[in-house]
């Protein structure tokens, strides 16, 4: 129970996964003096064998897992990834080294190899590196807007409250229950030849459960996940004094904070319900989908298939491409979807998981439209991609995973924004004649375009003439990406507006994870195509 890890077989695909550690010793923070010395080490000697451009990036990468089931803790570890990377454009073309060895002598091995290598690919170029021109900052400072660190938190109070999570799950009958929480603090330093010097704290925290409850009668078994959305935030997430509830009919939703507690004494209930539910009927439904469930929707074909870098073709032997590709964006008027939807990256959403002052180049974060009133107006892009949309900057996109992962374009929080007319969910409800309220993410697929999919729920409510009448099972919709978004017809207001993400959105050769978020409020979708997932063939 002193946080020295017990193992990793529990832990998730989160990156910089590193030495184990004790409590203590992730607590004690690296010098800031020291940081800005070791960069001016790499980029003196990057520059004095040709570079015409470097940036250093000094990460120290703090994972820490508590997990436990029934009765029991199943994996306590913390863990530390250090180090540095060094990525230089010297003949016009990239490289890229780095050491966990942070002496002198070491660092300034990295900078000569990053520009050997950039010489050897210059080689092969097409054509130079174009960046986008960037100021220097000088000596600045962002932090993940905490009110309590999480690593601070007692080892001994983290148990206690997963245990007390899967004792309530028993009480309620849950024949299975696992429960865990992950914590992330990113400690990144930033320096280039521009003259910028950048300290980040990041901070950024997942509780979460999966419970489950047999059938005796008929050996059948349901499950559902925790609601809970991973966030930005310190262990505040977790005090449930503070939070501020929206209840999505039966089922409760949390807007700010996350009461843990609650969510798997309603779950134990949503299993029971979902033993007994009923099949449903394939045909067209028109769609209510809570926040908790949207995010994914959000993120598959929304956010990666504005990616530039997979409009371009670059993502084409891992990931695959995209449907959105410029001639669409050049036409000014592609039809996206309805007038309902707005689609906003946004790099500096307070509780993101993507929220950053600065990105992995040292630009200066914010936000910008992406889909305006249905149509497409933007991607996503980094320094040596502006120049491809005319753009005279950097839209801030960059991020590395790990001091030894070489940063690249990556997904800022992209979110549906909520509707300007005052209106619940509940209100959204009543005018619903035949439709399905969803919660929560579960399975899915999408074509290697981001154009056809199906999406299914951990929770789907039959909606009749205004009313909630029961859960169906089995439910899942079809769709191509702009069928679905031209059905989009009503949003709730920003009262309703939440943030759901994932942990480990994976991208790149050799591949890499980073944490994004998106927000949406509940939003109604007309005539959508439902299928029975339980149904036979033949």
């Amino acid at each position: 129970m002193t946080g020295v890890g017990l193992g990793a077989s529990m832990l998730p695909n989160i990156p910089a996964f590193g030495k184990m550690i004790t409590v203590e010793e992730s607590l004690t923070p690296v010098d800031v003096a020291l940081k800005k010395k070791m960069a001016d080490v790499a980029l003196n000697a990057a520059k004095s064998k040709g570079a015409t451009y470097a940036d250093v990036r000094i990460g120290r990468y703090l994972n820490q897992v508590v997990a436990t089931r029934e009765t029991r803790v199943e994996n306590i570890s913390n863990s530390e990834s250090y180090g540095l990377g060094v990525r230089v454009i010297a003949n016009g073309s990239w490289g890229f080294a780095a050491t966990n060895n942070m002496d002198d002598a070491s660092i300034a091995k990295a900078a000569e190899a990053a520009v050997a290598i950039a010489k050897g690919n210059a080689k092969l170029m097409e054509e130079p590196v174009q960046l986008a021109p960037q100021k220097g900052y000088g000596e600045v400072s962002w932090k993940t807007p905490i009110e309590i660190n999480a690593f601070e938190v007692p080892i001994a109070d983290k148990v206690e409250l997963l245990l007390n999570v899967n004792s309530e799950a028993m009480k309620g009958g849950a024949k299975y229950i696992s429960s865990n929480l992950f914590m992330i603090n990113e400690q990144k330093y930033f320096a280039s030849t521009d003259g910028s010097y950048i300290d980040q704290d990041i901070h950024r925290i997942w509780p979460t459960f999966t419970l489950t409850k047999t059938d005796a009668a008929n050996g059948k078994f349901e499950t559902r996940n925790a609601l809970s959305a991973p966030m930005g935030m310190g262990f505040e997430y977790l005090k449930p004094k503070d939070t501020e509830k929206i209840k999505g009919g039966p089922v409760t939703m949390y807007k700010k904070r996350y009461d843990i507690l609650e969510d798997v004494r309603e779950a134990a209930v949503h299993v029971d319900e979902k033993l007994k539910a009923k099949p449903i009927t394939p045909g067209k439904y028109d769609l209510v989908l809570d926040p908790s469930h949207l995010f994914l929707t959000i993120h598959e074909s929304v956010g990666h298939p504005t990616e530039l870098d997979r409009v371009l073709g670059y993502e084409a032997n891992y990931a695959g491409t995209s449907f959105l590709t410029l001639d669409k964006w050049e036409s000014k008027k592609f039809n996206f979807g309805s007038k309902e939807v707005n689609i906003i990256a946004d790099k500096l959403e307070t509780g993101s998981l993507g929220a950053v002052g600065y990105d992995d180049e040292g630009v200066k974060c914010g936000k910008w439209d992406i889909i305006k009133d249905g149509i497409l107006v933007n991607y996503q892009a980094i320094r040596d991609q502006a120049h491809i949309l005319g753009l005279t900057a950097s839209q801030g996109c960059c991020y590395a995973d790990s001091w030894d992962s070489i940063q690249f374009q990556r997904m800022p929080n992209v979110s549906l924004a909520p509707g300007n007319v005052p209106l619940s969910a509940a209100e959204l409800v009543k005018n619903v004649e035949k439709g399905i309220y969803m919660f929560g993410r579960n399975s899915y697929s999408i074509d290697q375009q981001r154009y056809n999919f199906q999406f299914s729920a951990q929770l789907a409510y039959e909606i009749k003439e205004g009313k909630i009448v029961g859960m169906f099972k089995d439910a899942a919709y079809q769709a191509n990406t702009q069928e679905f978004w031209n059905s989009c017809v009503q949003r709730c207001d920003k009262n309703d507006y939440r943030l759901g993400g994932t942990f480990s959105d994976g991208k790149g050769q050799p591949g890499q994870a980073s944490a994004v978020s998106h927000g949406s409020a509940t939003t109604r979708f007309n005539g959508v195509n439902v299928i029975n997932t339980g149904r036979k063939l033949g």
